[in-house]
């Protein structure tokens, strides 16, 4: 069977028989400004417990390493009340910078307007469904792949490995307007094809933990056998779904197909490559799009244009990963490094 893959923004390509093509080529910004002097820079984390989020800001220090800047990572811990703290100590702290890292920026409206106000640049990491340059909120780039291509690749992986008459189940958290809109598409694109949505199902990635096991369960008596696909808009779901379809006397056979549509956590590729209640997710290079998030600071701090670089995510299956020996994240092996140093003049 053949599978749409798509290698960190290089180009389109095709995965077959599991085989997992990559490319030597940086398709990303080549110049820009030096790297801006002493500059201390802050990343307010959405919630570290997050796979995607934690990879970004890996890449975020390693590339703050590279620039020879100070960083400060702070944890909103899932909470509304917690990111809104973390903002204002932020602020407390006389960044130069900061870095938004994975939650939606009409939530924190409120908080941004206070950074905005007292001039210090902001660039984010999904912070809405606006991607690119300017986006709203006073963030001069939000650094995403696009989230309905991410959508569209796992949507179309369900219907190629269950056919028209898969059962879906969608799981969305309606507190990120970004996660609305990567859900709608997935149910739009199985929809199209001829597959059911059974559920949409919104709760809150937060609290995936404590709800997670209970609403598997229920799901399982509601549906049955018709429940052949479980499609996420994140990976941290699939966390805590396996136990009950083990409790269930399932086996990850037997049981829905879960896949997600992002970012590809650690832990999702560990599932994926011990057969753990996951095939698939579609994944973005984090470590990459920390690197980027840098760049981009160090472009809105001295007024320089935004880069305008869009990453693509990846298709990942046990096959693919069978090939990429033990690495548990997306690292395309393109020399990204290489050029945002070269960029900065280290």
């Amino acid at each position: 069977m053949k599978k749409r893959m798509f290698i960190a923004g290089l180009m389109t390509t095709t995965m077959l028989a599991g085989t997992l093509v990559m490319a030597a080529d940086w398709d990303g910004p080549t110049t820009g400004p030096a790297a801006a002097d002493g500059k201390s820079i802050v990343v307010v984390a959405g919630d570290l417990k997050n796979g995607g989020i934690l990879g970004v800001t890996t890449g975020v220090e390693e590339a703050v390493a590279k620039i020879g800047w100070q960083v400060r990572v702070l944890d909103g811990a899932g909470s509304i009340q917690g990111r809104t703290a973390a903002i204002g100590q932020a602020l407390a702290l006389k960044a130069d910078g900061i870095i938004i890292n994975g939650f939606d920026a009409v939530e924190q409206q409120a908080a941004l307007e206070g950074v905005v106000a007292a001039n210090v640049p902001m660039v984010a990491w999904h912070s809405g469904p606006k991607i690119g340059c300017d986006a709203p909120g006073g963030i001069f780039a939000n650094v995403s792949t696009d989230a309905m291509t991410v959508s569209e690749v796992a949507a179309e992986w369900a219907i190629e490995d269950g056919g028209e008459d898969i059962g879906v189940v969608i799981f969305t958290d309606s507190t990120y307007q970004i996660a609305i809109d990567k859900a709608d598409r997935l149910k739009e694109a199985v929809e199209a094809a001829g597959g059911k949505v059974l559920e949409y199902v919104d709760t809150p990635i937060a609290d995936t933990s404590t709800r997670m096991g209970p609403l598997t369960t229920s799901l399982l008596q509601k549906y049955g056998d018709s429940w052949t696909h479980a499609l996420a808009i994140n990976d941290l779901y699939f966390d805590f779904m396996g136990p009950s379809l083990a409790a269930a006397g399932l086996s990850p056979e037997t049981g829905p197909q879960a896949g997600s549509a992002g970012d590809g956590s650690e832990a999702a590729f560990q599932r994926i490559r011990s057969n753990g209640y996951q095939a698939i997710t579609v994944a973005e290079p984090l470590n990459l799009q920390g690197w980027q998030l840098v760049d981009e600071l160090n472009r809105a701090i001295q007024g320089a244009p935004c880069s305008g670089y869009i990453t693509s995510p990846a298709l990942v299956t046990p096959e693919g990963l069978a090939k990429m020996g033990d690495g548990n994240a997306f690292d395309p092996d393109i020399p990204y490094r290489d050029a945002y140093a070269t960029i900065w003049g280290k």
